[in-house]
Parts: structure tokens; C-alpha cells; sequence
């Protein structure tokens, strides 16, 4: 098969990544990503990295399929929903907040106690995505059946939200989950975050932002811990300031952005010139996981597979494994353990990253928490 055509004939119109369509795609589309091979989608992958859903970088045919009949995210329980694979939730659409999107799903491991959870977060630019992508996730069942319990959550868009509170979403998922810790049987102090993209951002800024506990809070919720005590990053990136990414990464082509002002709406400034007011600063201080990773916190693990050369297109240079450098590097400085899967000496991309979060949680081969 041909990927030029598959891709600009069929594909581009649908996989607009960031982007909501209310249509349902072509079936001659859907037809050919169901006889598409590994290879075509892998070279779909750069131009479209949220349709990766699951951020392990590689995308399945089951989630080039979702992402097209979701509409970039639009409406994915379509696909997710009764007809899904992976297991039900023990409790789905549980409210952790007032917006429409502040919902989670939660799955109970079968052993007794309480059990280490870990929190899948969906990638999608933060303008697409859902939690019910994560339904059919291969590492789903296998956390499951080591005893590790399974939630995931989504929050709002950017349209919805700025980045800066948009992270505030996951943190209180976060704590509405210990703060429920005896009703789902949750050990509140194994917890891991696990995420694709934005998802993989949200979960390094959870595992290195300073407590966001008040234990005097009138909100029962906000009195919980925010942290982690483990991350799995796939296709991450380093910092959401956005005005440090140059530094490594280089300058991106102005194309790539979807408005000259992208990086500034990041944040709901109007302007690129509001990113040097005395009022961004503590936002972007606030969104820069770079700054936040000290001592003390919590293991990670980072895998960003795109080629480590000069960026080709968007989607390249939101996952560049230079990304995944810096915040090795970071966490060398600080000491805290970082295994960046492709590292030389790290097993050129073979780590495994259940394997992984079974360690960093305690969790011995047969299942049980120590």
C-alpha cells in the first residue's frame, strides 16, 4: 500500500490533531487503516502523535481507527464504549469536580487490601482526547492482574481552561482519589501517574510540583497530597514554559504553530509581548516542571522514540527526544531516578515500563504490595 495517498487523500482531512469534526470519517478510510501495515502507521505517527493515545510510541491500528472515528478526539466513547475490548470499570464517570470533564474511571485489582493505583492521563494537545482511550491499553490488563488498581481521568480542553489550571484538574483528581482511598481501596501512598503527551507532561508536573495539600482547606478534597510516587512519560515534554524551549530544542518552524500567539493562548494571554509582563512569570514558574524536580521526588520514566535529529514537523518537535533529555538531565543534577528508555545504557528502548511502576510501588511479581 501506498502511504502518500492513504495519508493526504484520507487521512489529513481527519486527523486533525487538536481539532473536533462532528462528522463520521469515509468508510474507504476506515477501510484502509483496518488493511494499513505497521510500517504506513508508523509513518503516520510524526504528523499525528496524539492519535497515539496511549504515548508508547507506536501507533496501533485499533488507535489510528479510534482517533479517525473519534474526530481527533471529538467523541471517542463511540468507539470505547459497550464495544470495547478491555475490561469495564468497577466505577466509570465518577465526578472529581464541577466541570463536565472533571470525570474519572476507576478499576478495582482483584486482591485483597489496599492496593497501589496507578492514573492514566490522556494525551490530545490538551484540546482532544479522553479517558476512554486507555479501556483497551495492553498495560491496563497487565497492571490489573499484578494487583495494581487502574484510574483514569479526563479534564478540560484548553479552550475551557489555561494549562496552568488545566494541571490544577489533575492534581485534584489526584486527591479525590486518596481522599476516597477507603472506599476504593486505594494505598494512598502508591500512587503513579502514567501518560501519553500532554498526558505525560500532566504527569511529570505531578510528580515534581511542591504539595498542593492544605490541610486546612473548608474542601475535604484539597487537604489530600498531590504527589506521586512514580511516572511513566511516553512522548513527553520537559517544561510547559513554553518560552524555554528553545534553548534545546531550537526554533520551530512558524508554521507549525496553528496561530502566531499559540504559545501565549497556551496560557490565555492574548499576545506573545504578555509572556514578558510581570504577571507571567510565576505562570510559566508554575507550568515549568524543569524548575520544580528536586530531591525527594518521585521516580520516572521516559521514553520519547521519534529519531534524535533536527525536528521535521510539529509533532517532532512536541516529542523531540530532546525533551526527554533535559529532564534526565534535570533529574541527574537533583537525584532523582530517571530511566530514559533510550538511553545507550538503558536498553536502547526496551525497558519495560510496567515493570517499572511494579518496582517503584512495591509491588512483588505475585501481585503483592510490600
Amino acid at each position: 500500500m501506498s502511504l502518500k495517498p492513504l495519508a493526504l487523500s484520507f487521512l489529513l482531512p481527519w486527523f486533525l490533531s487538536g481539532h473536533v469534526l462532528s462528522q463520521s470519517p469515509p468508510r474507504d478510510m476506515i477501510s484502509r487503516l483496518e488493511k494499513a501495515s505497521a510500517g504506513d502507521l508508523q509513518k503516520i505517527l510524526p504528523r499525528f502523535p496524539s492519535a497515539d493515545t496511549n504515548g508508547d510510541g507506536t501507533l496501533t491500528r485499533e488507535e489510528a481507527i479510534a482517533f479517525a472515528r473519534s474526530g481527533a478526539g471529538g467523541n471517542p466513547e463511540k468507539t470505547n464504549g459497550k464495544g470495547s475490548k478491555g475490561p469495564a470499570p468497577t466505577r466509570g464517570n465518577v465526578s472529581y469536580g464541577s466541570h463536565e470533564r472533571h470525570v474519572l474511571d476507576f478499576w478495582k485489582a482483584e486482591a485483597e487490601g489496599p492496593r497501589p493505583l496507578v492514573i492514566f492521563i490522556h494525551g490530545g494537545g490538551f484540546t482532544g482526547g479522553d479517558k476512554s482511550k486507555w479501556r483497551e491499553a495492553q498495560e491496563l490488563g497487565r497492571l490489573l492482574d499484578s494487583g495494581v488498581s487502574c484510574a483514569a481521568i479526563n479534564y478540560r480542553f484548553r479552550k475551557d481552561a489555561p494549562i496552568q489550571e488545566i494541571l490544577r484538574d489533575a492534581a485534584r483528581a489526584l486527591q479525590f482519589l486518596r481522599s476516597q482511598s477507603g472506599d476504593f481501596g486505594i494505598a494512598k501512598d502508591q500512587i503513579a501517574g502514567w501518560g501519553g503527551s500532554a498526558g505525560a507532561g500532566t504527569s511529570l508536573w505531578l510528580a515534581t510540583r511542591d504539595d498542593l495539600a492544605d490541610p486546612a482547606a473548608e474542601d475535604p478534597v484539597l487537604r489530600e497530597s498531590s504527589r506521586l510516587q512514580a511516572a511513566v512519560l511516553q512522548s513527553t515534554q520537559a517544561t510547559y514554559d513554553l518560552t524555554r524551549w528553545e534553548a534545546f530544542l531550537g526554533p520551530a518552524d512558524p508554521s507549525w504553530w496553528q496561530s502566531p500567539n499559540e504559545a501565549a493562548e497556551f496560557y490565555h494571554f492574548p499576545v506573545m509581548e504578555d509572556l514578558k509582563k510581570p504577571e507571567a512569570l510565576p505562570i510559566l514558574r508554575e507550568c515549568d516542571m524543569l524548575h520544580w524536580i528536586s530531591s525527594g521526588d518521585a521516580p520516572v520514566f521516559i521514553s520519547n522514540r521519534l529519531p534524535d535529529e533536527p525536528s521535521k514537523n510539529r509533532g517532532h518537535y512536541l516529542h523531540h527526544p530532546a525533551h526527554a533529555r533535559e529532564i534526565h538531565l534535570a533529574c541527574e543534577k537533583a537525584g532523582v531516578p530517571c530511566l530514559w528508555a533510550e538511553a545507550p545504557d538503558q536498553g536502547g528502548g526496551k525497558a519495560d515500563p510496567v515493570k517499572f511502576v511494579l518496582s517503584a510501588l512495591k509491588v512483588n511479581p505475585g501481585g503483592e504490595a510490600e
